[in-house]
């Protein structure tokens, strides 16, 4: 199709008219010659060129009728075709003037704009198009309103010629030689504006005054929008001007530095800075030569190059690295055993332990012992003692979380050849801490994970083997470095979980929890004037005696630690603070009767406990990851039922516990008064509530066979006993672990006596005399003991309490 010229020219004033016959009148039909960008516009003079065979037949058979064309816009310029509805309705009229032939074998025609046309019928739809036409004058507006708007937009394209300097004087000549505000208004969309929809607008307006007013509107757009990229482009220039400004402001100080003798080239001094570091540190022999290797890299390899900050960036790390420096030990166990009486109350047995280790670091100072690993539940002070550790060695202490970790390049690092590689953990803390001796402590190994980026249990060992951490190699440094007199201290909540090969490593310490005792002690002395202070309140606001403390011990928390009470005294110690802040009366003394209004109803009630005196009922004692716990097991005999049915979440073990006890008693029915026939007559069902908590292991095998045989001899078991212990088929009580914990949770739970195997005597003589006050411990060795001790003689003491849901291991 043709293709109009992009560059238009007006005729200004009555020069086009002078150019025509006056009395020349339009045609009511013309052929259509499309336009694909440009606009036309009246009196506007402009070639188009013509490049196809379709333009050369409309120009023919326009020259042969009248020389008028209808100059229409195409609504897509990318239509190649366009058809009767491919076009605006409003075009202009045009006589065309001359017919200039190209080089290239095509034609430009020169032609002049005459008025607008409306087009009403296309009277031919195929090629070439034929219109049928109404001219549509200008219609004046009466006022001086036009006449206003008129001059304004004058200004306007004044202004916008100034902004812009591609338009030029020619462009401004023009504006002030336009006397008819139509004529202006056409000057702005054949010249200004770029858009063909504001351009198309403008040519639809017949009415003088709102084609005035609808230009000045566009024209003040274009003239806000060069004004901006007139600051934006001033701002560039001064950004240019400041760089190029400073830059040559440096190199002249480079030459007057250079005249004076005293210039020093940045890349010389910060070779020079990696030089004396690397005299400083006090590296080994192979951590030296490596550095000094690596520096004479360094000086060969050009600043652009990706290399030069890699290697840059291991010489930082190889000289930032405590290779010979080291804090002084304090050796005062006396000074150690009270730092650790201040910060700990209770653990009596692991402040002993410490001592004792920390003795044999006095005598021998380059030995490098066992590594400590502190085990317990949650909240007894695992973390917070190994920082007292440091603070009686006069060590700086580094801790880090290995809770979830899987990338092995935690802990050895990552080599070289990887973007943004970085040494391990390890070497971090090392860095952070400033010696080559601190303590540093790997919290949560007990959470450690695996997948196919490695092992992170497995590089440990090499860190924690007093035979190879010498001589550590870290896949980043890939230089050994000496992590012996670092003191290695763990922490755990659950043994089992960790690796074999890793806990043989490491020397365990538990820490079981504290009784009701040590709780009130403990938030006496350390957590309630912590969070006093920390709320901004003083004894006068809020104060707790011993009672309440013991009320809230025993009502609201049931835990090992401390953290589930220190939880309850936050709550007190924001209801206090919420009151001093609105200027009430705060709490003050907190007694018995006050402790509900501040915490709300107990989470374990005094009267919450089994009221049914039933038979198959049972308490049993149960090992968790978060201290001792009474496991409830219930049995029942299904008349007309059959086979065995369990629910709880039980694993396997415990399921197999479960049938070693029904077949035991039904091997040895009548030595326990049990009528054989009751196991044919009727199926057996045996629950563990808590049902959502998974529950697991061979030590409550006793107590389910006590609930089995309760059940089958309509016998009820106390309430004051609770009892635990593996059972073989041949009636065999077999030794269980976590007795600590479990006898700690008795004494929570007021329980009176305990079933314990006789061969866990020796682990109940370890323990503190206080830890045992009011229980009384019963040692069996066969299940006919336990029977004896359940049922000769029905004791009732205090009922146990209900147990609240806890993840179980028995």
């Amino acid at each position: 199709m043709s293709e109009e010229a992009e560059s238009p020219a007006i005729v200004v004033g009555g020069e086009a008219a002078q150019a025509l016959t006056v009395a020349e009148r339009l045609p009511t039909r013309a052929f259509v010659f499309p336009l694909r960008k440009s606009v036309p516009f009246p009196n506007l003079m402009m070639p188009v060129l013509v490049d196809d065979e379709a333009g050369r037949t409309v120009v023919q058979q326009a020259e042969a009728a009248d020389g008028h064309l209808l100059l229409l816009t195409q609504r897509d310029p990318e239509t190649e075709k366009p058809g009767a509805g491919s076009f605006y309705e409003v075009g202009v009229i045009g006589r065309i003037l001359k017919t200039f032939k190209l080089p290239d074998g095509n034609a430009s025609v020169m032609v002049q704009g005459r008025a607008r046309a409306r087009v009403t019928k296309f009277l031919r739809e195929q090629h070439p198009l034929l219109a049928r036409v109404v001219e549509m004058p200008d219609v004046p507006t009466p006022g001086p309103r036009v006449e206003a708007v008129f001059r304004k937009l004058q200004q306007a394209l004044e202004q916008v010629a100034e902004a812009t300097e591609s338009l030029g004087n020619d462009f401004r000549t023009a504006v002030l030689n336009i006397e008819e505000p139509a004529q202006l208004a056409d000057f702005c969309g054949a010249y200004l504006l770029k858009k063909t929809e504001q351009r198309q607008e403008l040519l639809s307006i017949a009415e003088v005054g709102p084609r005035v007013e609808r230009a000045l509107q566009f024209v003040l757009a274009e003239l806000e929008i060069a004004e901006l990229g007139n600051r934006i482009q001033a701002e560039i220039r001064q950004k240019v001007e400041k760089a190029q400004k400073d830059w040559f402001l440096r190199e002249q100080i480079k030459l007057i530095r250079k005249e004076l003798g005293e210039e020093v080239d940045a890349r010389e001094a910060e070779l020079q800075r990696l030089e004396t570091a690397i005299e400083a540190a006090g590296m080994p022999e192979v951590a030296g030569a490596r550095a000094r290797e690596e520096l004479q890299k360094l000086r060969t390899t050009p600043a652009e190059s990706p290399e030069y900050s890699v290697l840059r960036n291991y010489l930082d790390w190889l000289t930032a690295l405590p290779w010979s420096r080291s804090s002084v030990d304090t050796q005062d166990l006396r000074r150690a055993a009270a730092i650790l009486d201040e910060d700990h109350y209770g653990l009596d047995e692991v402040k002993q332990r410490i001592l004792e280790f920390l003795a044999v670091r006095k005598l021998k100072p380059a030995q490098s012992g066992s590594i400590l690993c502190f085990a317990g539940p949650p909240g007894v002070g695992k973390t917070s003692l190994g920082r007292s550790i440091a603070r009686a060695m006069g060590r700086e202490f580094w801790r880090f979380s290995l809770g979830g970790m899987r990338d092995e390049a935690e802990i050895k690092g990552h080599r070289r050849t990887y973007i943004g590689a970085m040494p391990g953990r390890i070497l971090q803390g090392l860095k952070t801490s400033g010696t080559n001796n601190p303590v540093l402590m790997l919290d949560e190994i007990d959470k450690l994970g695996a997948d196919f980026r490695g092992d992170p249990s497995s590089a440990l060992l090499e860190v924690l083997d007093p035979e190879q951490n010498h001589a550590f190699l870290d896949h980043y440094l890939d230089v050994p470095f000496d992590l012996s007199r670092v003191l290695f201290l763990a922490t755990a909540n659950a043994l089992p979980q960790i690796p074999e090969p890793l806990r043989d490593r490491m020397e365990v310490i538990e820490l079981p929890g504290y009784l009701a005792q040590e709780k009130v002690e403990i938030a006496l002395r350390h957590v309630l004037p912590k969070q006093l202070d920390r709320h901004g309140l003083t004894k006068k606001h809020l104060s707790l005696g011993q009672p309440a403390l013991r009320q809230v011990v025993h009502l609201w928390t049931r835990e090992a630690g401390v953290r589930g009470l220190e939880k309850a005294i936050v709550r007190m110690c924001r209801k206090a603070a919420a009151a001093v802040a609105a200027r009430r009366k705060p709490p003050g003394r907190v007694t018995l009767d006050r402790l509900e209004d501040l915490l709300g109803p107990p989470r374990f009630p005094a009267d919450q406990e089994r009221k049914l005196d039933v038979p198959g009922v049972v308490q049993g004692l149960a090992w968790t990851p978060h201290g001792g716990d009474v496991l409830y097991i219930e049995a029942a005999r299904i008349e007309g039922g059959q086979g065995l049915t369990l629910t709880g979440s039980l694993g396997e073990v415990m399921a197999e516990s479960v049938r070693i006890a029904l077949h035991y008693l039904r091997g040895h029915a009548a030595e326990y008064g049990i009528d054989p026939e009751r196991f044919d007559k009727a199926g057996f069902h045996v629950h563990f509530p808590a049902g959502a908590i998974p529950k697991d292991g061979p030590s409550a095998g006793i107590t389910i066979a006590t609930a089995l045989c309760s059940l089958l001899t309509g016998r009820p078991a106390p309430q004051d006993l609770a009892m635990t212990g593996e059972l073989t088929l041949v009636g065999e009580v077999l030794p269980i672990g976590g007795v600590r914990e479990k006898l700690l949770a008795a004494r929570r739970y007021r329980l009176k006596r305990v079933i314990l195997p006789e061969h866990n005597r020796r682990d109940v003589g370890e323990l503190r005399k206080d830890l045992l006050a009011g229980l009384r411990l019963v040692y069996v060795e066969r299940f006919a003991d336990v029977v004896r001790e359940a049922f000769a003689a029905r004791r009732r003491s205090a009922p146990a309490r209900r147990r609240r849901g806890r993840g179980a291991a028995s």
